[in-house]
């Protein structure tokens, strides 16, 4: 797995951009107002990719920490972060950091990527501090089932030959998609995050549920 995000690193940003129709700017900064004041806060952006969340984050006067099990990925960060974030590879099912760490945890668009998804929402909740807080923006599936089949022809039909044009590795947008359309819906989620620990799970939906944004707090 992160030998395929190695190999699509260098164009992600762009492919990210054109695929979604430059939503995915949108979206990450629906996060960012999530995940409220961070100034002098020590924030964990986990599966971090480029670093385009950490640095606005570190913008804001937050202590990041960038996270990725993709080398290739956090190599195109550093040429970005320039040093102004501190870069880490690790897996979120394993997270090399303390307990009680972070005042806040974020991921985005990451957390379909991991093979053990309950252990992963356990680790965060491991090195987030108590009081602190989880924000999770990921695909999701629109309740709305004419709005859903638009969707799912989208993501079938349209993203792999956009992926054509612009990704050097598009066989890899083509999992990427199928990686979406399995992707546990919201109420699932939010189960997932109870089981896990979290208090006060609840989720968002962003433009009719494509994408949602769950929060949760460590009691």
């Amino acid at each position: 797995m992160a030998a395929m995000f190695d190999s699509v690193a260098p164009h992600y940003d762009l492919a990210d951009a054109v695929m979604t129709v430059g939503l995915v700017h949108w979206w990450r900064h629906a996060t960012l107002r999530a995940l409220g004041t961070v100034r002098g806060l020590k924030v964990l952006d986990l599966a971090a990719g480029t670093g385009s969340s950490s640095m606005v984050l570190a913008r804001r006067g937050a202590k990041v920490v960038a996270c990725d099990f993709s080398q290739g990925m956090l190599r195109q960060g550093a040429r970005r972060l320039g040093g102004r974030v501190a870069l880490v590879g690790g897996d979120a099912a394993q997270l090399p950091f303390a307990d009680n760490t972070f005042d806040k945890v974020t991921i985005s668009f990451g957390l379909r990527n991991v093979q053990d998804v309950p252990g992963a929402l356990a680790e965060m909740l491991r090195v987030t501090r108590p009081g602190g807080e989880l924000v999770i923006c990921e695909f999701s599936r629109p309740p709305w089932r004419p709005y859903r089949a638009v969707y799912r022809w989208y993501l079938t039909r349209v993203m792999p030959h956009l992926a054509k044009l612009v990704a050097t590795n598009w066989p890899a947008y083509r999992y990427l998609a199928d990686s979406i359309w399995a992707w546990a819906d919201q109420e699932e989620l939010t189960r997932q995050l109870d089981l896990a620990g979290w208090t006060g799970c609840g989720h968002r939906d962003v433009m009719g549920g494509i994408v949602a944004l769950h929060l949760a707090r460590k009691a």
